[in-house]
């Protein structure tokens, strides 16, 4: 199995656990944070999405990681649908597969530039990151649901 199709099948999975902790949050939890200043539902799918995007443009393009933060806070943090955060998880993942098969064992063993972001590291680190940050709010939406009396799946596997 080449390092792409490893990859995709790790992308493929967070992707199916991520869905599958979240299913039982809707359009109607779109707005809720448990405090005042903390990411909505939405907002924090648009985020995992949008992060998924940045890993791999970051670690394809010439000019490596986009470092504005507070730009892509404020294009997530805009998100207030659930429906449309989900799309863009949705169109995340699938350009990433798209993306990922394209390269080779080469390719994805280049080390990213030296940086603050995984400097050095090879490009196939992204999908560790990528997997890790998708776990991480995979978690916390977890936490929402609970706060929402919604009792989330085992997420690996299907019940």
């Amino acid at each position: 199995m080449s390092l792409a199709q490893q990859a995709i099948r790790e992308v493929a999975a967070a992707h199916e656990f991520f869905n599958r902790s979240t299913r039982g949050l809707t359009e109607s939890h779109s707005a809720y944070a448990p405090e005042a200043g903390m990411m909505t539902t939405a907002a924090m799918v648009a985020h995992t999405a949008q992060t998924i995007k940045w890993l791999v443009e970051g670690a394809f393009r010439p000019e490596g990681f986009d470092m504005d933060f507070e730009g892509a806070a404020a294009k997530t943090n805009a998100c207030t649908s659930l429906a449309e955060a989900r799309a863009w998880f949705e169109k995340a993942v699938a350009s990433t597969k798209e993306v990922l098969a394209t390269k080779s064992d080469a390719d994805l063993m280049t080390p990213l530039p030296e940086g603050p972001i995984m400097g050095g590291m090879p490009r196939m680190a992204i999908i560790g990151a990528m997997t890790d940050h998708t776990a991480h709010h995979r978690g916390a939406l977890t936490v929402y649901a609970r706060m929402n009396k919604i009792v989330p799946p085992m997420p690996y596997m299907e019940m």
